[in-house]
């Protein structure tokens, strides 16, 4: 699933790439992932791009006529670039393609979603409020505003494990399961920990763990296009989808725990004290 590194470099790239490009067709071919009908998406064609923008994990492209193109790329989802949009017709149902724009310059983009459970999201709006996701985001980590004192009061009386509070998009926007694994490998730190029970230094050294994993991350994604954007993402893990891999810290064994539609994967020796994480459907943390 694209995360806010990956969000944010896809942001920059498109904002250098179609503001100020006209539209000049903006098509669904998935029906399901047009999740909005008035303004219809038919009120981008003929419209200026004015900006694009990120708001969590979500992409917002404004335009001159007042109406936003908002997306979200949900865990299967991604952009591919055109530089000369094919011209091929999409056939509703036997393609992955889910969404296709064009611009007056003959460039373009598709938004595919690959597999069976679609979750990708598409919105044309007049404002990115009027999108539920967007309404109900926390603070963006990485904001100016967001300092040690604003990240600690939200964890203050949460007794909830710490992965959790760090993937809940109205808590903290844009973090999701795969930098989560890597910001508590790099706060040395238990997925399972309860964030009411962190003292102070503790969230002092969890604080410097996300915002420089963040950071790194994005100057790692920072210019390049949108085919890459996915390996780079995946170069850059520590312990996320690494399961029996050596960490690169220690060199124990990367492990996972499995849950219904997703796993976590984290280092015994830098993050539990040499304990291994059962999965929490099953049984608690072994003793």
């Amino acid at each position: 699933m694209p995360e806010m590194p990956e969000v944010e470099g896809l942001v920059e790239y498109l904002r250098g790439r179609v503001t100020g490009l006209r539209v000049d067709k903006a098509t669904v071919s998935a029906i399901n992932a047009l999740k909005t009908y008035d303004p219809p998406l038919t009120a981008l064609v003929g419209a200026h791009v004015t900006g694009v923008d990120r708001h969590g994990k979500f992409v917002d492209v404004s335009t001159d006529a007042g109406v936003h193109l908002v997306f979200h790329l949900a865990k299967a989802g991604w952009l591919r670039w055109y530089d000369a949009l094919p011209a091929t017709i999409i056939k509703p149902g036997k393609t992955p393609i889910a969404l296709r724009v064009g611009f007056d310059d003959g460039s373009g983009f598709d938004l595919t979603e690959a597999g069976t459970k679609k979750s990708l999201a598409v919105y044309a709006v007049r404002s990115p409020a009027e999108v539920p996701g967007i309404a109900r985001l926390g603070p963006d980590p990485l904001s100016a505003g967001f300092d040690r004192a604003t990240f600690g009061s939200l964890l203050e009386g949460r007794r909830t494990q710490i992965k959790g509070v760090l993937r809940d998009q109205s808590i903290i926007a844009g973090v999701g399961n795969a930098y989560s694994d890597e910001i508590l490998h790099a706060a040395k730190m238990s997925p399972y920990a309860l964030a009411a029970n962190l003292s102070d230094a503790e969230v002092d050294h969890l604080y410097g763990a996300m915002t420089t994993t963040l950071a790194e991350a994005i100057e790692a994604a920072r210019g390049k296009p949108p085919a890459e954007l996915k390996d780079a993402k995946r170069r850059g893990m520590r312990v996320h989808g690494r399961r029996g891999e050596a960490c690169p810290v220690c060199g124990d064994e990367v492990r996972s725990v499995f849950f219904a539609d997703n796993s976590l994967e984290y280092c015994p020796t830098c993050q539990t004290g040499g304990k291994l994480l059962a999965d929490r459907r099953l049984s608690r943390l072994l003793k």
